[in-house]
């Protein structure tokens, strides 16, 4: 029997490949099948419920590539802000060049959307895990701000973040100089204190 990761990896690959080739609403569990070359009742194995519950992971697997390139991009940041700057700037960079993405939200969002919607609770967790450790370090060396919990500013930061990435208003994340301004002027000068923030 193939190994259940493999094949579902495999199923998620066809998928995606299939949505960028059709389109979500004419991306078929046959279409998908030929794609990977398995059967129907293999991809039913796997994803009980069918195209809907196929379609629903496949943007749950494409959102936990994006955070693990993220996550990566980031690595090397000297510091909290620092770190939330580049992952803004990054993030929406790569969002706007998704090319698959920007294709299905331009011909079918009223798709897509409730599906990520849906399932946005997921990408929050995954960011708010991985802001922990970064802001556990700036409170041990006295750089949170009196009263602000680790949990509370780390759930804070990723809501805003995700707001941000996604509709980021007249701010110009593309833009160094503006992406500082909104992160140490508005975004954490809540939780990090004024001297571990610097001038923006």
């Amino acid at each position: 029997m193939p190994n259940e990761v493999t094949t579902r990896e495999r199923i998620l690959e066809a998928t995606y490949a299939c949505i960028a080739r059709h389109g979500l609403d004419r991306t078929t569990l046959e279409d998908v099948a030929r794609e990977c070359d398995l059967s129907r009742a293999t991809l039913y194995r796997v994803f009980p419920g069918g195209r809907d519950d196929l379609l629903r992971e496949v943007v749950v697997w494409e959102m936990g590539r994006f955070f693990g390139q993220l996550a990566e991009a980031v690595a090397g940041a000297p510091d909290f802000a620092s770190l939330v700057e580049e992952g803004l700037r990054f993030a929406r960079a790569a969002l706007t060049e998704h090319a698959v993405l920007q294709t299905v939200l331009l011909t079918e969002p009223e798709r897509l959307l409730p599906l990520m919607t849906v399932e946005s609770e997921r990408p929050l967790r995954f960011i708010v895990e991985y802001l922990i450790p970064f802001l556990e370090r700036e409170e041990s060396a006295g750089r949170l701000r009196p009263g602000v919990s680790v949990t509370d500013a780390a759930e804070y930061t990723g809501r805003l973040l995700l707001s941000l990435i996604g509709s980021p208003g007249t701010w110009d994340l593309t833009d160094p100089i503006q992406t500082r301004v909104l992160v140490r002027e508005h975004l954490l000068a809540g939780i990090i204190t004024p001297e571990a923030l610097g001038s923006p």
